[in-house]
């Protein structure tokens, strides 16, 4: 549900605004409305600046900290942000400096490879004594035999169809093969150098791991600050309007009705002008989402697409158990279900607790996968009904083909579940509709809902002989006059019917078109669903193939270790990627299929109250 607000307006002296505001900060629950079109000045924008490169280092000080393949405890160090900053900067130039060399080392072994190890210092004795060695290279087809009697030509090398040769002669001689020009140092000099350089790199790189590891929380303590010192200018710079020529400083906020009375001291004891009232639909209060334990968990799927608006409702309460319906026939794995329960129970102890909420989700998440899991055949890629369960849980299973047909039971139940979604994202709708605008306003969203939920119920009484033919044509004839009233008719009752034709068939056109593709996006649920069954049942049978091949050979516990080796490996491969599935497509249903149907837009302010990052938590 979304908590109900008072909007608050207020006028404080010019001496007395930065005092009321750090107040106000601490009390923690107000939510200031900041003006639109005002600007910030130059002291602000640094500071956003600031934020901005202190969050990239984080980010990368925090991947460094993690590659770190050591084991340490962080210790802290002292260090302020500056100096934080400048040995982080100065660590990274020193480890690009080092890796600019290797390429160039690489280069020089490379080129020093195919002619082998020799001493430099025997070329210039013979440079010396009036003999002149020179290094060619060509293709082996275009070496001439003649060139070792006339220049005493020697081969070195052949590879890649290259020949590597070297001259020796009094004065230098021109042939055709290009010229090779060597470093002036010993193949193993080389080798040894990169040795060493790689040896420093590593060094350097696991220097930067242990100072990110040690000194990581100083720039998130930074950063809560800054975070802090921007939202206390941004209330005073943008909170704020001057009147009276800026001896008088006018603010406008918001503050949940459970908050009311703290506020109200507060402002009392400020001696501040104040008035209080309580929020109304045209307002555009700030939404605060108040639900219980397991709804909670979802709220953040809510944030992600937007906030309802004021004079809307929360639409998580209903999300909540279609998303985990969705995420559970995705998976639909009853032992990958237990995992994810077991996994965010042993997370939630040892995270955060600005963490607690995403393992609430990941725990609901499991359980509802388990029991789709269960009721559909899974268990680790296996099928429930090969164990010898009690009589009673094998009639829960569901699993073969729908009544005779070639299709399968669990793709039926999809396309039902995907049809009772939008069905009730219409109901959703229209209610919704008639609670904003008015019944009169809303009956084009009540003759839609008529038309569909009504075919449906129809068609199903139909199938299950409660209705014969005669009377189904009757029934669909009825619901089909009555919602065109609402549709092509009343959609509009301000305009003329003409109009309200033209936009029904819009209408129309939309819904034949866009139903059938909605309804048939359900089907991925059947789908992700058969694919992570039969990849887990895949892994089962590759792990007791190689089982009973190696089974007599050592007793056959090499084969249990193959098995327990793909077992682990593939199904944890599976997990991840069908959760991954789940995920992903679970929330495409619910902001594609369902938010367009119900009609909510998101287009909601959420609540952010003026406070301290601590306390905000």
């Amino acid at each position: 549900m979304i908590s109900k607000m008072n909007k608050l307006s207020f006028l404080i002296y010019h001496k007395e605004y930065e005092m009321f505001l750090e107040k106000l900060r601490e009390l923690g629950v107000v939510h200031i409305e900041m003006r639109q079109g005002a600007e910030m000045d130059a002291r602000l924008q640094a500071f956003m600046q600031k934020r901005t490169a202190y969050q990239s280092l984080q980010k990368s000080m925090t991947l460094a900290a993690a590659s770190y393949e050591g084991t340490t405890v962080a210790q802290p160090s002292g260090m302020t942000i500056e100096q934080v900053v400048e040995s982080y900067e100065s660590q990274q130039e020193h480890i690009q400096a080092l890796n600019m060399q290797l390429p160039v080392l690489d280069k020089e072994i490379d080129a020093m490879e195919v002619w082998g190890e020799f001493d430099w210092n025997v070329i210039e004795k013979l440079k010396a004594n009036g003999w002149q060695m020179q290094f060619y290279c060509c293709p082996e087809k275009l070496f001439e035999e003649a060139w070792t009697d006339e220049y005493n030509a020697t081969i070195i090398n052949r590879k890649g169809g290259q020949c590597y040769f070297v001259t020796v002669n009094q004065m230098p001689v021109e042939l055709e093969a290009e010229v090779v020009r060597l470093p002036k140092r010993r193949l193993s000099e080389l080798v040894r150098e990169q040795i060493e350089l790689k040896a420093e790199i590593k060094k350097a790189n696991d220097e930067l791991d242990l100072f990110c590891i040690d000194n990581t929380p100083v720039v998130e303590r930074a950063l809560e600050t800054l975070d802090g010192d921007i939202n206390l200018m941004e209330v005073e710079q943008l909170g704020g309007e001057r009147m009276a020529d800026g001896a008088i400083v006018m603010m406008e906020g918001w503050v949940p009705v459970e908050n009311d009375v703290e506020v109200r001291k507060m402002l009392d004891e400020s001696g501040v002008y104040y008035e209080i009232r309580p929020a109304e639909k045209e307002d555009n209060a700030p939404i605060k989402l108040k639900n219980g334990k397991i709804s909670r968990a979802f709220e953040m799927l809510t944030k992600m697409y937007g906030m309802p608006d004021y004079g809307e409702f929360d639409p998580t309460p209903l999300l909540a158990p279609f998303y985990a319906l969705f995420f559970g026939m995705c998976v639909g794995d009853a032992g990958y279900g237990l995992l994810l329960v077991l996994l965010g129970f042993y997370l939630k102890k040892k995270l955060s607790k600005s963490m607690a909420g995403m393992m609430n989700l990941l725990i609901t998440l499991g359980a509802a996968t388990t029991i789709v899991g269960a009721v559909f055949n899974t268990f680790f890629g296996a099928s429930l009904t090969d164990l010898n369960l009690p009589e009673w849980m094998n009639s829960l299973i569901i699993s073969g083909k729908w009544d005779g047909t070639s299709y399968d039971k669990t793709m039926v139940i999809a396309l039902l579940v995907g049809m009772f979604h939008i069905c009730f994202a219409m109901t959703v709708k229209a209610i919704c509709s008639t609670a904003r605008y008015g019944f009169k306003n809303a009956l084009s969203d009540w003759g839609w809902w008529l038309l569909v939920g009504g075919s449906v119920v129809v068609a199903t009484l139909n199938y299950l002989g409660v209705m014969d033919m005669d009377m189904s044509k009757m029934a669909f004839i009825g619901i089909g006059g009555v919602s065109a009233i609402g549709i092509y008719l009343l959609n509009n009752i301000r305009r003329n019917v003409f109009a309200n034709i033209g936009a029904g068939l819009w209408d129309t056109y939309n819904m034949a078109t866009g139903l059938m593709g909605d309804l048939l996006s359900y089907l991925r649920l059947y789908a992700l669903g058969l694919a992570g069954g039969m990849l887990g049942g895949v892994f089962n049978t590759l792990g007791m193939q190689l089982r009973d091949t190696l089974g007599d050979f050592l007793f056959g516990i090499p084969g249990w270790i193959c098995f327990g080796l793909i077992f682990v490996a593939g199904h944890g491969l599976n997990i991840a990627l069908s959760c991954l599935s789940g995920y992903v497509h679970s929330i495409r249903l619910t902001f594609v299929e369902y938010f367009k149907n119900s009609g909510y837009d998101g287009k909601g302010v959420e609540y952010k109250p003026f406070a301290s990052k601590k306390e905000n938590e």
